[in-house]
């Protein structure tokens, strides 16, 4: 108990100190699912397809070229993004299942040691951002858990809308509405696409939060189109 007490000190009071003497900067996290490294103009100019607001992104901020997944898998991938730590050291191997019973992949080999969900002991990013005066926002695909006392809400942001344990939007007509989501509310048009939800959704926060600093993060179920053109 004590080291993670430490951490969360820690973590929280290397923010204060970073973000104190500069004008906080609003953060604006794209987590895109199952988009390839060359699928994008940026990283591969005989793409097949178009990315010119990604490229213009690249153009205009920082290009990381030498960053590595933490895993190739989504959950891991979420937890290490969350809490700055590898996935390993959080016990996450592999993605979240629903169902509690199952221990990781079958196969002919012990699994790695596996936990389901992200605990709710580990200091996430919104946590610790919310010490120092942000507003917190989680939008989209979060599978970090089964039930609601591990979603989004749980776990430092302050606003959740569709993150819940499962890992793909199964209910409901899926991809277009209704999504019978336990976190989205259903008011939108039948037919709806998930993608352009989420980005709307995400888009109001930022437009009602500019006058105060805020992380928003944005995790889509799939690639959306408009993000690309």
């Amino acid at each position: 108990m004590l080291k993670k007490i430490t951490t969360l000190t820690t973590l929280a009071g290397t923010l204060a100190c970073s973000l104190s003497a500069l004008e906080k900067p609003n953060i604006l996290v794209f987590l895109v699912d199952d988009i390839g490294y060359m699928d994008v103009g940026v990283n591969n100019p005989n793409c097949f397809y178009e990315t010119p607001n990604i490229d213009a992104l690249a153009k205009e901020g920082a290009l990381f070229t030498n960053g590595y997944t933490a895993s190739p898998i989504y959950s891991p991938t979420q937890v290490s993004m969350l809490t700055g730590k590898y996935s390993t050291r959080v016990g996450a191997t592999n993605f979240s299942p629903k169902d509690k019973t199952k221990k990781g992949r079958s196969g002919k080999f012990n699994p790695a040691p596996f936990r389901g969900e992200l605990p709710l002991e580990e200091v996430t990013i919104a946590e610790a951002l919310k010490t120092v005066g942000y507003k917190t926002f989680f939008v989209g695909k979060w599978h970090l858990g089964d039930g609601p006392s591990l979603r989004p809400q749980k776990q430092g942001f302050d606003m959740n809308i569709g993150g819940h344990e499962a890992g793909g939007p199964y209910t409901g007509k899926k991809y277009f509405a209704p999504f019978k989501n336990p976190e989205i509310k259903e008011e939108s048009l039948d037919g709806e696409h998930l993608p352009a939800r989420l980005a709307g959704e995400t888009s109001v926060f930022i437009k009602e939060s500019k006058d105060e600093p805020f992380l928003a993060y944005l995790s889509f179920y799939s690639v959306p189109a408009h993000l690309l053109i």
